[in-house]
């Protein structure tokens, strides 16, 4: 049987190694089942909560059409999908192009039992997806209680302390407030604002000119 190889990688707990590693247990799990790897899909840095947003998962899917291979195999199912809706419809439309996807980690036979466990799976990976998002948002809100840093840059008008926590940072916080004024009073368009800002050498929290965004 000809398969291709589909694989996904977050960026905050993959690395090179561990990409090796895997494809290097997809091409063993090959050779015991008699299957020959003819490509390999594989989205790096990206999360997966979607199908829609994974550009090689999205070709994979329409290259199943051309009849080159009859099966993908995933490391888990949970890499191929996090949510049942997904799992479904894109199954349904390799299943029509007479392509299977097939767990190297996971036992799932061919029979009634088969379609039990697969089921338990594909609603657990969606149990783990939902869960940690929840967890990351309340760690989020968490954070931004205790006037914490969570990520992404700074504003202009605030800085880090020590301790890690948004700070007043004077004069650029007049600054802001400057901006505001000159707006709300009426007689300054934003571009004479992004002009003034400019001619004063004024920087935005990136360092660079002030421009309309």
């Amino acid at each position: 049987m000809n398969v291709v190889i589909y694989a996904r990688f977050s960026s905050h707990n993959q690395n090179e190694q561990s990409i090796e590693g895997q494809v290097k247990e997809f091409r063993a799990f090959a050779e015991r089942n008699g299957y020959s790897i003819i490509g390999e899909y594989i989205d790096r840095a990206l999360t997966g909560t979607s199908a829609e947003n994974r550009p090689k998962f999205q070709a994979m899917v329409r290259d199943s059409s051309k009849k080159l291979f009859e099966g993908i195999l995933v490391y888990q199912l949970d890499r191929f999908a996090r949510n049942r809706y997904d799992s479904a419809t894109y199954k349904a439309r390799l299943k029509k192009n007479g392509v299977k996807v097939i767990s190297a980690r996971e036992q799932i036979t061919d029979d009634a039992s088969g379609i039990l466990v697969e089921g338990l799976l594909e609603s657990m990976a969606e149990y783990y997806s939902v869960e940690l998002s929840q967890k990351i948002r309340r760690g989020y809100d968490i954070k931004a209680e205790k006037k914490l840093v969570t990520n992404g840059s700074v504003p202009l008008g605030f800085k880090v302390d020590e301790e890690h926590r948004f700070v007043v940072d004077q004069p650029n916080a007049q600054l802001v407030s400057t901006t505001f004024e000159m707006y709300a009073s009426g007689n300054s368009s934003i571009k004479q604002i992004i002009d003034y800002m400019n001619i004063h050498n004024y920087k935005t929290s990136k360092g660079s000119e002030f421009n309309k965004n």
